[in-house]
């Protein structure tokens, strides 16, 4: 279920990684495939009074999986948005879902 949301990357440009970068992921976390899904948000940064190119950030969001999971999957998703996407520069961070409060159809996990 980790859920990976991108801003400040084109959509079809995360679509031209996707798959290889699944791949990747799911050999790193040890989940099914159809349990991640990417989400490109789109948004607009305004910086002095003006609209400005958004920095590339991305989003994890998923149930904590150690430190040591954590840090290959930040290599996985950075190297695969770096390396082919001629991204210079991004962040990425992981917010942790709490198993009593992550909700499924009104049933918490």
């Amino acid at each position: 279920m980790p859920q990976i949301k991108v801003r400040g990357i084109n959509e079809n440009d995360i679509c031209k990684i996707s798959e290889k970068m699944i791949d990747e992921l799911v050999e790193a976390v040890k989940c099914p495939r159809d349990y991640f899904e990417i989400e490109c948000i789109k948004s607009v940064a305004i910086r002095d009074g003006k609209i400005s190119d958004v920095y590339p950030f991305v989003e994890v969001a998923w149930f904590d999986r150690g430190q040591e999971v954590q840090d290959v999957v930040a290599k996985i998703i950075t190297d695969n948005i770096r390396k082919n996407l001629n991204v210079e520069s991004m962040d990425l961070a992981f917010t942790v879902f709490e198993k009593e409060k992550y909700y499924e159809n009104g049933e918490h996990f």
